[in-house]
């Protein structure tokens, strides 16, 4: 390490009781030594007992029925969500102007994130009742297993497989970290088998000593491992490695418009790749707080002044870093644009 990187330490070490993630980027997390130890193991497995407790102090929040299957195999699926012509209108809105927007591009599929302000909600009745929707953010905070307020926009993830033949890296089955954390997607047009659709490995958001094992053996390599992905913490795993942790293979959420799916995403997920040209719009909701923490609530992204602003503050934050820092944001601006227009990066 360089001299530079020992003023650093301090910041690792209070990344240990926090979300920091990345075996590449926290040289604690990438010790193989204190991975041998129980390092990685023990982060896991007191996230996990936390998450339950948190989430028996939720439980009253969310349907038994939905509750239960969600219990079971790690995420909700409710079809018709919305009433119909709040859905009508819900897409009227999404669909018939342009709004603020960035881009990111991950091989052959670019992800549009089309930003939601308060003052964009406070315009459009009806994307501002499906973001706040109460039966939604309960149960987007029980799959994360936290109260508080998740962040929101209008996701549209377009795929060029005859354009770009660079593999998307979201297609690989993946957990997105070492603890409960929820994303969820209420879909704006009906996804077919051949159109992309998200896929989920039933029942693998629970910490069994199978999957216990396997983080494990996963933090003894992992910062030297290939796949950047995986280095950062978002360990991907193959399909036929699934059946040794007593996993069936995933589950491709074909589904019709307005239909609500919240997972948690600890559990192993991923994009299914499609042969074709694909576009795919939802409102997307992400919610991940510190894994440590036993309590519920005190969320300060809950506050009036930064409700809904948490995702412009973030891009203004990111944007500044690159002018000054040189950390290139990923998002890239591309204006206001309509949702489902063509690409721009």
């Amino acid at each position: 390490m360089t001299p530079l990187s020992y003023l650093k330490a301090p910041l690792w070490l209070i990344g240990l009781a926090g979300t920091d993630k990345s075996p590449r980027k926290n040289p604690f997390l990438g010790s193989e030594r204190l991975n041998t130890w129980g390092l990685h193991r023990k982060r896991v497995t007191i996230a996990a007992k936390l998450a339950s407790q948190r989430r028996a102090r939720l439980a009253d929040s969310v349907d038994r029925e939905h509750r239960a299957f969600f219990d079971e195999n790690g995420y909700f699926l409710v079809k018709d969500f919305l009433p119909d012509e709040v859905f009508r209108q819900l897409k009227e809105e999404a669909f018939s102007q342009p709004f603020e927007t960035r881009e990111m591009r991950q091989g052959q599929a670019v992800t549009r994130m089309t930003l939601l302000p308060p003052e964009v909600l406070q315009r459009n009745a009806a994307l501002a009742a499906a973001v706040h929707d109460p039966r939604a953010l309960a149960m987007i905070r029980y799959a994360a297993s936290h109260g508080g307020q998740p962040l929101n926009f209008l996701q549209t993830v377009l795929v060029e497989p005859l354009k770009v033949k660079k593999k998307d890296p979201q297609s690989d089955a993946h957990s997105d970290t070492f603890h409960a954390t929820s994303k969820a997607w209420l879909f704006l047009q009906d996804v077919g088998e051949e159109d992309g659709p998200f896929f989920f490995v039933p029942g693998s958001h629970k910490l069994t000593p199978e999957r216990l094992e396997w983080e494990y053996q996963c933090s003894l390599s992992a910062s030297k491992d290939p796949r950047s992905h995986h280095a950062s913490g978002s360990f991907r795993i193959r399909a036929d490695e699934l059946a040794a942790l007593g996993l069936p293979q995933p589950v491709r959420m074909a589904v019709p418009e307005n239909t609500l799916i919240v997972a948690d995403t600890f559990a192993f997920h991923g994009r299914t790749p499609s042969d074709k040209p694909t576009v795919r719009s939802e409102i997307h909701w992400h919610m991940r707080r510190n894994p440590f923490l036993p309590w519920t609530g005190l969320d300060i992204k809950s506050l009036p002044f930064l409700k809904d602003r948490e995702m412009p503050m973030l891009m203004s934050l990111a944007d500044f870093a690159e002018k000054t820092l040189k950390q290139r944001n990923i998002w890239r601006p591309v204006g206001d644009v309509t949702v489902r227009s063509e690409p721009h990066v």
